[in-house]
């Protein structure tokens, strides 16, 4: 799935906005997900994210950023549920991919009308609903209510897709008996870049060695998209910094055998100096993983800075859907 992409800004032409559609060469399946208040603009921007090779066009009814609801956008736009079906079926109209809606549970806990605009969707000719289980005012706290997706699962006849906490694959499998179709994960897998292939193929904790060969796989990437120039390695090293406020945040398996949750930072003992340094997450440890792993150098712990005060990365931008 793409960022969110704003309709009326795509409109603009305005190339950061363009980019967040563009598909890459070797994309085997590309959403995209649109921000929008007006069917006409929606339209529109379906029709062109269609041209540019989006195998679905997604309306955003789940960001809950104070930016763009003050707007009207994103969370704020899922208490109209006749306007949400208007512009679904605008969309519908115009693409021949399928259209499909996110939601929120609601605004907030007194006001959940998820199933009232799951179903104001479905009317407009929604193809499938993706379910946040949570209101806006929760944004990334408390514990998602995977009773309410499946409440919503059980109320429409197109596929339900749901989300949040999935971090371990047992809790992806019990999130699927919920009566869901699927499952997606945001920070799940931004936390653990593994996290499908687990659920594939059994639990994995990965060594420290292991972990820290993704993250140099991460970086080649990088490199290739955002090129090897002075430019270029300063956007890798922007985006790495970024991730690396949330790989830091992988814990495995306790001891007893339960798993640790999304919702509460576990407290634990790193098994070596360098599965340490993974877990550390102030500003002087990520830079100097950063700067370790873009300029190609062994990470040795025992050169690492002192730990300095703990960063947090703000998790709205980083599930802005």
């Amino acid at each position: 799935m793409s960022e969110m992409a704003v309709a009326r800004r795509l409109k603009q032409k305005r190339r950061g906005e363009l980019a967040l559609i563009r598909r890459a060469a070797d994309e085997t399946f590309f959403g995209v997900q649109l921000a929008g208040n007006k069917p006409e603009e929606m339209a529109w921007a379906a029709r062109l994210a269609e041209a540019r090779g989006a195998d679905l066009v997604d309306v955003n009814l789940g960001c809950p950023i104070d930016y763009f609801t003050s707007k009207g956008l994103g969370a704020a736009l899922a208490r109209e549920p006749r306007r949400v079906r208007r512009i679904v079926e605008a969309m519908k109209q115009v693409v021949k991919v399928p259209v499909t809606v996110k939601i929120r549970l609601g605004w907030n806990d007194e006001h959940r009308n998820y199933v009232e605009v799951a179903r104001a969707a479905v009317e407009g000719g929604a193809d499938a609903v993706f379910v946040h289980g949570r209101t806006r005012a929760a944004r990334y706290t408390m514990n998602a209510d995977w009773s309410a997706i499946g409440e919503v699962a059980a109320a429409l006849p197109v596929p339900v897709i749901g989300n949040g906490d999935l971090l371990f694959a047992p809790g992806v499998h019990a999130a699927l008996r919920s009566g869901c179709t699927a499952v997606m994960s945001a920070r799940g897998v931004l936390i653990k870049p593994w996290l499908f292939r687990e659920v594939v193929e059994g639990d994995w904790d990965p060594s420290a060695e292991e972990r820290l060969d993704l993250y140099r796989r991460y970086v080649v990437l990088a490199k290739e998209h955002w090129g090897g120039d002075e430019h270029g390695i300063k956007r890798v090293r922007e985006f790495l910094l970024w991730h690396l406020a949330f790989w830091c945040r992988y814990a495995p398996r306790r001891s007893d055998g339960s798993y640790p949750a999304m919702q509460q930072r576990e407290t634990w003992t790193p098994r070596s100096p360098l599965e340490a340094l993974l877990a550390r997450s102030d500003a002087a440890a990520h830079e100097f993983l950063a700067d370790s792993l873009v300029h190609e150098q062994p990470v040795d712990p025992a050169a690492a800075p002192a730990a300095q005060v703990a960063r947090e990365i703000d998790d709205d931008k980083a599930e802005a859907g």
